[in-house]
């Protein structure tokens, strides 16, 4: 079971996850970084380029921290590039004494998910205004020449920002907000073609071949997959 909601950190996400038996939820990119406790130990997730199918046993207890896009990189100390597509531990990162403190605190605690919180809060600088408008105005569906424009950025020099912060160049960024646009009015019930142009896509044969390049499965399996989520809905649980 997987349950989220939205943490007193601004724009990011609490979310914890007990792994069933058959359970494959899989990740889809998302602009995000994570940092997660499982069984005793912290670890990093970089942002994804395509879906990523966690392996662990029935039974097997996460909890996370999702951060805005774009926030991850000033808490952990790594630009976000070097962390694409990969699953670290946090005593790669961090010092190992103050890895191994920080996860025998969250261990212990009642709520890991509340203990990771605080982790996370005591850790994270102010957002950086720059990044955060980046991440906005292409989520809006701004063009990334617009975006550059409006950020007072030339071209390359927009490509190095969303590099550091995000984990890819602004285009895959744009890409990746869009289809989660799209995927999020899909969950609310919007038909697929409405759900392709008002997030952006040209028709809904845009964003089906979106959703195949960057999550790997067709728009029917995820919306099967949503349906059948015994997840609470976000924002709608307090017991993290």
């Amino acid at each position: 079971m997987y349950r989220e909601r939205p943490s007193q950190l601004s724009g990011a996400f609490v979310w914890t996850r007990t792994v069933a038996d058959g359970d494959a939820r899989p990740v889809l990119p998302d602009g995000c970084m994570d940092l997660l406790w499982c069984q005793g130990r912290l670890l990093v997730a970089g942002p994804d380029t395509h879906a990523y199918v966690p392996e662990a046993a029935p039974g097997t207890r996460y909890a996370g921290i999702r951060f805005a896009p774009g926030a991850g990189p000033a808490v952990f100390g790594v630009p976000a590039h070097e962390l694409r597509d990969t699953r670290v531990p946090l005593d790669g990162i961090w010092p190992g004494a103050e890895v191994r403190t920080l996860a025998d605190r969250i261990g212990e605690a009642a709520r890991p998910a509340a203990a990771l919180e605080a982790v996370a809060l005591a850790k994270a600088p102010c957002p950086d205004p720059l990044t955060r408008a980046v991440a906005h105005r292409l989520a809006a569906g701004r063009s990334v020449r617009a975006t550059a424009a409006e950020a007072g950025l030339g071209a390359r020099q927009l490509h190095r920002r969303c590099l550091d912060a995000f984990g890819y160049g602004p285009k895959t960024l744009a890409r990746i907000l869009r289809l989660q646009r799209a995927l999020d009015l899909v969950r609310r019930g919007m038909p697929y073609a409405e759900a392709a142009l008002a997030a952006g896509c040209t028709d809904q044969a845009h964003l089906a071949r979106e959703m195949r390049a960057l999550a790997g499965m067709t728009l029917t399996d995820y919306a099967s997959a949503a349906n059948s989520e015994t997840s609470t809905p976000s924002g709608s649980w307090t017991t993290a």
